[in-house]
């Protein structure tokens, strides 16, 4: 995140948003966008690219909470949604839909530096997890590609397993390329010519 954060505050009522607007610039320095009406919310909120959105909802519909979710950017952005009553299935749809925080009682002005600093930090912590899971998958199917590679090598050049894995590992330096691409390469070729 940058020093100045850039904050998008969603809010139709205009004394609540200068409300927001006041507690905010109060809470730090913040450059902070109101947008009033949600119509095209998606198209705004991507042009202005906001570190963070914060959206003031009365009563929400389930379809209207996820659209609002999704237009707000919950997987690039830390997003935090304020509704006024309590509904464990909007909860649900709108922690699935990626937002970071989910604040029953409304969006109260002397609320929002702390639940903002939560969201953030709870974005930052699932993003991290997003990524370890990305990166955790790539590798397994990196194994599974070099495990079949193996396979081949053993089954076609009566290798074992680790003269079969040291055959890829020397044809990935020589070539300069990762051993998965090169196992990769392998199974692709064998598919091709059974």
């Amino acid at each position: 995140m940058p020093e100045k954060l850039s904050i998008i505050v969603v809010e139709a009522d205009r004394e609540r948003a200068l409300l927001i607007v006041d507690s905010l610039r109060e809470a730090g320095d913040f450059d902070v966008a109101v947008i009033s009406e949600v119509t095209g919310l998606s198209r705004r909120i991507s042009e202005m690219n906001p570190d963070v959105v914060l959206i003031d909802i009365s009563s929400p519909s389930r379809d209207m909470l996820e659209e609002l979710a999704l237009a707000s950017g919950p997987m690039d952005r830390p997003v935090a949604l304020f509704v006024d009553h309590d509904d464990a299935g909007l909860t649900r749809s709108a922690i699935e839909a990626g937002v970071s925080a989910y604040v029953v009682d409304g969006l109260r002005p002397d609320r929002i530096k702390p639940i903002m600093d939560a969201a953030i930090a709870r974005f930052h912590m699932f993003s991290q997890m997003r990524a370890e899971l990305k990166a955790t998958r790539q590798a397994l199917e990196e194994r599974k590609i070099i495990d079949r590679a193996k396979g081949l090598l053993m089954k076609a050049k009566g290798l074992d397993e680790d003269e079969a894995y040291a055959l890829l590992r020397k044809a990935a330096m020589d070539q300069g390329v990762k051993l998965a691409d090169v196992a990769q390469s392998l199974v692709t070729a064998a598919g091709l010519l059974s």
